[in-house]
């Protein structure tokens, strides 16, 4: 067990430097932009372009892999909104912030470092693969369900227009476009681009994870809301569990393939849950506090799951 929190320490670790920090330094929220700027736009889409422009073709195809891992999580999803209707009386604003609270794990910050820490550089492709279709999901899903619980939506045309904007615009996915393009074209970059590359790729990791950090350290939690007794356990615990049910189903997954899904499903509620809730201005305080306690749990669920898949105590198929 030592072993695996050695494994995860430095991430967890970074997360809590930048919760530090963003205690003790005086500094506002805004400051954070640059770096945010400089990980969402810059780094983290040198690192997929990297992954996925270098991958053989036929791995990109896998659509069993594909729909199981972002059924899984429209499936923790659809039951987390569904409690929340079921909680709140009909409330699908706030239903829908506990849906992304307990499914919209951090698989940008998180994800792509730890994944290829615990797995190697198998992990590469599945983690692309899985943030852009779980992002396509939410991306669409956010502006659907709250156009239809009120809030700002617009028409239908206006809806689909501003969710494929979202998905077609968002750094890591055009990343994803052009890191398979790369690949099925065989195109690679001169010596210098592939070291600035490598470059950018390495900060990635670092400067993601400080950043969420500092984020999570200048959101004050006043209390915590009894909705996570709940949330908590589902993104922790169900998401993962339903990832590896459905990828139970998928004949030929590759084992590297089902952990990285699993691990990545079992990520705490990613900063974006803050950031929907603000947008529509929906469950703010509790989608902070999702997150903030999500990933302090996270350390010793994230662990518990790596050490169970790396004594071989959870076999790559429920059906095997």
């Amino acid at each position: 067990m030592l072993e695996i929190f050695g494994l995860i320490a430095p991430f967890f670790g970074l997360i809590a430097l930048g919760f530090l920090t963003g205690r003790l330094v005086n500094h506002p929220v805004s400051g954070l932009a640059w770096l945010n700027v400089f990980v969402v736009y810059l780094a983290l889409p040198a690192l997929f372009f990297q992954i996925l422009s270098k991958t053989p073709v036929e791995e990109l195809t896998r659509i069993g892999f594909i729909a199981a891992t972002t059924a899984g999580t429209f499936l923790a999803f659809a039951g987390t909104v569904a409690l929340g209707l079921w909680r709140t009386r009909g409330d699908l604003a706030a239903s829908t912030i506990q849906g992304f609270a307990g499914a919209y794990g951090n698989i940008g910050y998180m994800g792509p470092g730890l994944a290829l820490a615990a797995f190697g550089s198998g992990a590469a492709v599945p983690v692309a693969l899985i943030f852009c279709f779980d992002n396509t999901l939410h991306f669409v899903m956010a502006p659907l369900l709250m156009a239809l619980a009120g809030g700002k939506g617009g028409s239908v045309l206006a809806i689909v227009r501003g969710a494929l904007w979202r998905i077609f615009s968002h750094p890591f996915i055009v990343a994803t476009i052009f890191g398979v393009a790369a690949a099925i074209a065989g195109f690679e970059p001169p010596e210098p681009a592939e070291r600035f590359l490598v470059l950018l790729s390495n900060a990635a990791a670092p400067c993601a994870l400080f950043a969420m950090g500092v984020t999570l350290a200048l959101r004050r939690l006043k209390r915590v809301p009894p909705e996570l007794a709940w949330l908590v356990p589902i993104k922790l615990v169900v998401h993962p569990l339903l990832v590896w049910l459905l990828l139970g189903l998928v004949p030929g997954v590759d084992p590297v393939w089902v952990h990285t899904a699993m691990l990545l499903a079992s990520l705490p509620a990613a900063t974006n849950v803050f950031v929907i809730a603000q947008q529509y201005d929906v469950w703010v305080e509790r989608a902070s506090a999702a997150v903030l306690v999500s990933t302090a749990i996270s350390v010793f669920t994230v662990a518990g799951l790596l050490y169970l898949i790396a004594h071989g105590m959870l076999p790559v198929s429920p059906l095997s």
